[in-house]
């Protein structure tokens, strides 16, 4: 079992890791440059770009836990038709989010106590990379139908063709042509639609055989997207509420003022360097989980949850000893703002509560994605994100004064205790057999 969680595991983690280095270069570009109002507007506008983009994840979970099952099942029909339904949906809204553009980030904006100068860099990235959506939404899709085929590789060869492309660009656009934020934008503008066409190429190619259960009528049989919509709804209200929480944790932030915001930003890029590493053994849980539901092996899969939980554990405990010996290396290489650091160490213990806080969270999200239990992602999810709030309004308004000394760290408390109760929730609902197809 460990082999094959590997097998897949890997790929996904190389895949994944180009991600967060990827925001870790474009953090560095612009912390290098001669404002920290370039790093605020980055933060603004990939917020932005999060709770657009991360809505439309269920493409992605939804397309890779039908696959998965398809593919255990070996129905042929089954895995082309739901990458033909996945595609159709995720071109039509890139296309819908191009023409309501202005309205998203007028709208957008609004979310954030910002100065000038920040909104106006985040409005710069924002009108660039917001034609990329239709690329960006399609590689959704793509991507989790090559997992739920159990393919790894080709998701990897892919993304990190991407970011090694958009890093390219990016550093000539903004070093080369001096074109500053607008440049990093455009840098991932090109490099998403080369992805899109670099997928397309290798599926026709790789996947030939598929051809002849190609039939572009089954996108006019409507019923039959009644399943798919159904899992992905309760995936989109878990997405959301998911969006809303970080969203906000970006808002809470700028309302503490521009130091706070970049120093939040800069762990938060340590939380997304830990959740990528750990999305590649949720995406290998997403598979086999999938896979073995469509065999109806139960036997294997709860082989298959345990030796998953050993391996979480591990890299947890792995990133919160680096995080603790390299704390302010690793800050240093994002960026040279000094003050921005000093002031970051006084919050490093939320930076090593994060990976134990978070990992299972992440594992049994793969492991619902492949049993397509999104009725019970969705209510786990809305349970995690009410004490979020609860416990972060709570002491805003209960108790004003502490909150006044306190802010910041109430914030990473109740960001905390999110992804912990996120955890547990989903493990006492497999415990109570509430989650279908998983121990019963």
């Amino acid at each position: 079992m460990n082999k094959d969680i590997l097998r897949l595991a890997i790929p996904n983690i190389i895949s994944n890791i180009t991600v967060p280095l990827l925001g870790l270069v474009d953090m560095t570009i612009v912390g290098h440059l001669d404002s920290t109002s370039y790093i605020g507007g980055i933060v603004v506008a990939t917020t932005l770009f999060n709770f657009i983009y991360w809505n439309f994840s269920f493409l992605r979970m939804g397309t890779s836990g039908f696959t998965a099952q398809y593919y255990g099942a070996d129905n042929k029909h089954g895995q082309v038709n739901t990458l033909l339904r996945s595609l159709l949906v995720a071109v039509s809204g890139g296309v819908l989010l191009i023409l309501l553009q202005f309205f998203i980030l007028q709208l957008g904006i609004l979310f954030f106590d910002a100065g000038e100068n920040v909104r106006q860099y985040a409005a710069a990235y924002f009108r660039i990379y917001i034609w990329g959506a239709p690329a960006v939404l399609g590689m959704y899709a793509f991507n989790g139908w090559f997992v739920g085929m159990q393919d790894a590789k080709t998701p990897m060869f892919i993304s990190i063709l991407i970011n090694v492309i958009n890093i390219l660009l990016s550093l000539l656009f903004v070093f080369v042509w001096n074109m500053n934020i607008k440049g990093v934008a455009l840098g991932s503008l090109c490099a998403q639609y080369a992805g899109i066409l670099t997928a397309l190429i290798i599926c026709y190619l790789k996947y030939g055989y598929l051809r002849k259960y190609l039939s572009l009528s089954v996108l006019k049989h409507w019923k039959e997207y009644v399943p798919f919509f159904k899992v992905n709804a309760n995936i989109f209200i878990r997405t959301l509420a998911l969006v809303v929480v970080t969203t906000y944790f970006v808002s809470a932030s700028s309302h503490e003022g521009e130091a706070i915001l970049s120093v939040n930003a800069l762990i938060m890029q340590l939380f997304t360097l830990f959740s990528y590493l750990m999305d590649g053994f949720a995406y290998a849980a997403e598979a086999l989980t999938g896979k073995l539901i469509g065999a109806g092996k139960k036997q294997r899969l709860r082989k298959l949850v345990r030796s998953l939980f050993v391996w979480g554990m591990g890299i947890a405990v792995f990133f919160t000893i680096v995080y603790a010996l390299f704390f302010e290396q690793i800050l240093g290489v994002i960026t040279d703002k000094q003050d921005v650091i000093l002031l970051a160490i006084e919050f490093k213990l939320w930076a090593l509560l994060i990976p134990i806080a978070g990992f299972s969270a992440f594992l049994w999200d793969g492991i619902f994605v492949g049993a397509t239990a999104s009725l019970q992602m969705r209510n786990s999810m809305l349970f995690a994100a009410g004490t979020f709030f609860g416990i972060y309004l709570g002491c805003k308004y209960a108790f004003p004064d502490f909150f006044m000394i306190h802010g910041n760290s109430i914030l990473w408390t109740a960001f905390l205790c999110y992804l912990v109760m996120r955890g547990i929730i989903q493990w006492l609902m497999v415990l109570r057999a509430k989650t279908p197809s998983l121990y019963s």
